[in-house]
C-alpha cells in the first residue's frame, strides 16, 4: 500500500484529494500545516508528500527544506496557483520532484504521483547481487550463481565503492535498470535522489527539456521555467537507458555534464553546476554507432570508463533453476498465497532447452502466466506456452464434403462456393509461433463460451504496451502499429488507467 502526505491548509483540498484517492492501494493522511506535516513524517513513514507553497506560518519552501534534511529521497510534490513565478522554480531547486499549477487536471495529477511513486520505490528497495540469495527477506534480487554472472556481482561492487561512469550493456530483458540500482544502493550516494530516464520512451524534442529544463517561452507551450532531472537529482545517481537512441545536441549536453559538471537549459544563458553520477545502458553496439557517426566518439569513451556487459539467459541456462524459483516466490508473495507453486521436472527441463529471446523478463512473464493455467499446485508442461519445449499441433483436418451438394446461394442469388477455402499451413519460426498462440487462444475459448478472443487480446496488448513504454502512449501506438488516437480509444473502452500500475 502506498503512503501519501497531503499537506494543504485548504479543507476543500484535502476533500479532493479524498475523493481521488479513495483507494484500498493507497494511505491518504492529511495535514493544515507544515508544522502538523513535519510532526507526523517519523510516524507515518510516507511514500510521497504532496504539499502546498502558500501556507500559514511555516511556508511551504520551508518546509520542504526540513523535509529534505530528515529524508533527501522522499519524493515532494509542491501544489501552487501562481506558477509563474519564481517561488515554484525555488522549489524545485530544493529538491521538489515536481509541481503542478492550481486548478489541475486529475489525470494529470495521477501521472505525476504515479510517477513518483515509481521514484520513491526505486530509491527504497534495495536490491541484492548476493549470489545465493539463501535469504528470504530481500525484495529485489539479481540471481545467479553462473560464471557470467559471478564476474557481473564482482563489478557491482568495484563500481560501488567508487564514482566511476558506468556503461551497462546487454540485450533487452537482462536486467540493465536493475544492476543500475544495485550500484546506487550499495554506493556513497544512496541516500541521495536516484532517477531513472528511458532515453527512447521520451519524444526526441522533449528529452533534452526533460534531462536539463527550460526557460520560459524556449519553444511552444514553454510557458514557465522548468528544471530537469539532473538539478533534481543533485548529489545523486541518475539513469540513462537506451543512451544510444539520444539525439547529436543531447548528446553533447551529456558530454560536457561529464567532463565539466555544467549545462544551460533549454532556451537559456545561465550555466547550471550539477555533482551527478550517471550510469548509462544501451542494448545497441555503441562501437558500431560511433563508426557510423550517430554516437558520438568522445561521449562514447566518457561513458565507457568501467563497462559492466550482462550476459543473454541463454548464456547462461545453469540460472534458469533458480530464477525460477524465485520467481515462483515471488508471485507467491505477491498473490498472499500460503506456499509458493512448485514445478515438475519435464516444465522445468522445456524452460532450460528454450532459447530465451527475451532474456529475464521473458521468463519472468511465462512463468507468470503459467502459475495462472495451472490447475493444481504443480506447474507443468501442459501450462507452459506451446513454443515452449513442444511444437505447435498440427491443424485439425476439415471433413470432406458430401458428393454432389448443392451450392449455398447468398440473398443475391449468387453462388458461393461450396468447397472448404484452402488453408495454408505456416512455414516461417514467427508464423507457426503465432499459430501456436492462436490454437491456445481458440483452447481457452471454447473453455468458456462467455469468453471473446479479440477483446481480451486487445485490451492485454494495450496494457503490455503501456507497461513496456512506461505510460509514453506516443511509443505505445507505434509498437503496437495503430494511432495514438486509436490507443485513446482502447484506453477509455477497456478502462485501462483505472488498473493499469505502470513499474
Amino acid at each position: 500500500m502506498d503512503k501519501l502526505l497531503l499537506i494543504d491548509d485548504e479543507a476543500d483540498m484535502q476533500y479532493s484529494f479524498r475523493r481521488i484517492f479513495d483507494s484500498p492501494d493507497i494511505q491518504l493522511t492529511t495535514a493544515s500545516s507544515g508544522e502538523e506535516g513535519l510532526r507526523l513524517l517519523p510516524k507515518l513513514k510516507p511514500d510521497l508528500v504532496i504539499m502546498d507553497i502558500r501556507m500559514g506560518e511555516m511556508s511551504g519552501l520551508e518546509t520542504l527544506r526540513r523535509i529534505r534534511q530528515a529524508d533527501a529521497k522522499l519524493p515532494v510534490i509542491m501544489m501552487t496557483a501562481y506558477g509563474t513565478t519564481q517561488t515554484a522554480i525555488e522549489a524545485m531547486k530544493l529538491g521538489a520532484y515536481d509541481y503542478l499549477l492550481k486548478p489541475f487536471e486529475v489525470p494529470k495529477l495521477k501521472e505525476v504521483i504515479f510517477s513518483a511513486l515509481k521514484a520513491a520505490r526505486d530509491m527504497r528497495r534495495v536490491v541484492s547481487y548476493e549470489p545465493l540469495l539463501e535469504s528470504e527477506d530481500y525484495e529485489l534480487g539479481i540471481v545467479g550463481r553462473s560464471e557470467p554472472m559471478q564476474s557481473v556481482f564482482k563489478l557491482i561492487g568495484q563500481l560501488a565503492a567508487s564514482d566511476a561512469t558506468a556503461l551497462i550493456t546487454g540485450e533487452s530483458g537482462t536486467g540493465k535498470e536493475l544492476v543500475a540500482r544495485a550500484i546506487y544502493h550499495h554506493s556513497r550516494r544512496s541516500r541521495q535522489p536516484f532517477l531513472a530516464i528511458n532515453c527512447a520512451a521520451i519524444p526526441e524534442q522533449l528529452l533534452e527539456s526533460e534531462l536539463f529544463g527550460h526557460e520560459k517561452g524556449a519553444f511552444t507551450g514553454a510557458t514557465a521555467q522548468r528544471i530537469g532531472k539532473f538539478e533534481q537529482c543533485q548529489g545523486g545517481t541518475i539513469f540513462l537507458d537506451e543512451i544510444g537512441d539520444m539525439s547529436p545536441p543531447t548528446q553533447t549536453k551529456i558530454l560536457r555534464v561529464l567532463q565539466a559538471g555544467t549545462f544551460e537549459r533549454v532556451g537559456g544563458n545561465e550555466t547550471v553546476k550539477v555533482d551527478v553520477r550517471i550510469v548509462a545502458a544501451t542494448n545497441q553496439p555503441l562501437e558500431e554507432a560511433v563508426s557510423q557517426r550517430r554516437f558520438r566518439e568522445d561521449l562514447f569513451y566518457r561513458l565507457n570508463v568501467v563497462r559492466l556487459h550482462l550476459p543473454a539467459l541463454r548464456e547462461r541456462r545453469e540460472d534458469i533453476r533458480l530464477l525460477v524459483n524465485y520467481f515462483l516466490k515471488k508471485i507467491a508473495q505477491t498473490q498472499q498465497q500460503p506456499r509458493p507453486k512448485s514445478i515438475s521436472a519435464e516444465a522445468l527441463a522445456a524452460l532450460e532447452a528454450h532459447p530465451w529471446p527475451g532474456n529475464v523478463r521473458e521468463l519472468e512473464n511465462v512463468i507468470h502466466r503459467a502459475t495462472v493455467m495451472a490447475k493444481g499446485d504443480a506447474v507443468l508442461l501442459s501450462d507452459l506456452p506451446v513454443q515452449i519445449g513442444r511444437a505447435p499441433e498440427p491443424a485439425r483436418p476439415r471433413p470432406p464434403e458430401p458428393t454432389g451438394a448443392a451450392p449455398a446461394t447468398d440473398t443475391g442469388g449468387a453462388a458461393l462456393a461450396a468447397s472448404p477455402v484452402p488453408v495454408t499451413t505456416p512455414e516461417r519460426g514467427d508464423d507457426a509461433e503465432l499459430a501456436g498462440l492462436a490454437e491456445r487462444l481458440f483452447h481457452w475459448a471454447r473453455c468458456d463460451r462467455q469468453r471473446k478472443i479479440i477483446p481480451a487480446v486487445e485490451r492485454i496488448l494495450v496494457i503490455h504496451a503501456l507497461r513496456e513504454t512506461r505510460g509514453n502512449q506516443v511509443q505505445a501506438a507505434k509498437l503496437l502499429g495503430i494511432t495514438r488516437a486509436t490507443l485513446r480509444k482502447r484506453i477509455e473502452k477497456f478502462r485501462i488507467r483505472a488498473d493499469l500500475n505502470i513499474q
